[in-house]
């Protein structure tokens, strides 16, 4: 096991195309860090760079002690899994296992032993003796992420390991993953652009946009405290609803937020400094933090349509000429075309910058 820390580091193409823009982050020893963010943020050259299949421009990253800007892949003490399996397809599951140990001179007891030991972590003890062909892609997958196993290495890097799998094999690997890591205690660094894989797997998850680090936390930390608007509409699913307009709190501490065709939308009793009045912003709140209600605070919607996917169902919106989502348990709900009167939740709301995108804290307001 191992320490991974990135120092300022930075990777620019020969055409001048900045890939990633000064990361600094370090992964704990045994933590399990997901990388996510979207096609082209830089994530899976980060992960690359720690492999050595992409050289640094600047900066300086070290495993363990050791700055290995320079280092060979081979002598690095790492193991990756790609997103294709990449198995030898006349080997048997054992000597796919095997090969990358034989080549590096292990003998016959110790290739053994390891093979053994990663065939009962994952559940492949049965298979060994079959051929990739004769097996499901999740089964594949599980002999690809044996074949890094067996090394032993101090850091394990998967790069959108489950991509090619459907649904249901995704959840299911996705969990065996989860239980590996917590029997190993290995450093892993994970790639993905799915954003429930990151929010299930990860220990911590690093944000990524554009090659800059967005923010890193916790799954619960990034979406219930998003550091910018960025953050906020990448994670959660649906995304975070943000409205735009100018904000106007009244004597008793009630809050509106005028919109562009000049309505207001009720916020209530919110905790946002004074001096915050008649300045632009804008709110984000949680699909979940709409509720159908009634009284002052609620404001009529327009309902665009329904999605009941069993356990909640999705209210598409419309008010002002902004779209909305509100999430609900199943319940009856006016139909398709129809007006419902919709309040948020003024506890759970995010403030941000308009010109920075930037988290606004919420303060007391003066007595």
């Amino acid at each position: 096991m191992a320490k991974v820390r990135f120092q300022d580091v930075r990777k620019v193409y020969d055409n001048g195309q900045v890939a990633v823009q000064g990361a600094t982050f370090d992964i704990a020893d045994g933590e399990l860090m997901v990388l996510v963010g979207p096609s082209g943020c830089g994530k899976s050259t980060l992960l690359r760079m720690v492999a050595g299949l992409e050289e640094i421009s600047g900066g300086t990253l070290s495993i363990g002690e050791r700055v290995v800007n320079d280092v060979a892949p081979k002598d690095r003490d790492i193991a990756m899994v790609f997103q294709n399996y990449a198995l030898y397809p006349h080997m048997t599951v054992a000597e796919n296992l095997a090969f990358g140990l034989k080549l590096r001179g292990h003998d016959k007891n110790e290739v053994q032993r390891r093979i053994q030991g990663a065939a009962e972590a994952l559940g492949l003890t049965g298979m060994l003796d079959k051929l990739p062909r004769a097996m499901s892609g999740g089964q594949r997958q599980r002999v690809a992420l044996g074949r890094a196993l067996v090394r032993e290495p101090a850091v394990f890097l998967l790069d959108e390991p489950l991509s090619n799998l459907d649904a249901k094999l995704r959840h299911s690997v996705r969990t065996e993953i989860a239980q590996l890591h917590r029997k190993l205690g290995t450093t892993m660094i994970y790639v993905t652009h799915d954003q429930v894989e990151a929010m299930t797997l990860g220990q911590r998850i690093v944000v990524l946009n554009e090659g800059v680090v967005q923010q890193i936390d916790t799954p619960m930390a990034l979406y219930e405290r998003p550091a910018n608007l960025f953050v906020a509409g990448f994670l959660g699913s649906p995304a975070m609803n943000v409205l735009r307009g100018v904000l106007r709190l009244d004597a008793a501490g009630s809050a509106w937020l005028r919109l562009a065709d000049g309505s207001e939308l009720p916020l209530g009793a919110i905790a946002l400094g004074a001096d915050w009045n008649g300045r632009e912003l804008a709110v984000g709140v949680r699909p979940e933090h709409l509720q159908p209600a009634t009284g002052a605070m609620a404001f009529q919607a327009h309902i665009e349509g329904l999605e009941p996917v069993g356990n909640e169902i999705f209210v598409n919106l419309q008010h002002a000429g902004q779209g909305l989502v509100m999430r609900v348990p199943p319940q009856a709900l006016p139909a398709v075309g129809g007006q419902i009167a919709v309040a948020v939740n003024s506890a759970v709301l995010h403030f941000f910058d308009i010109a920075s995108g930037e988290r606004i804290e919420a303060l007391q307001q003066a007595a």
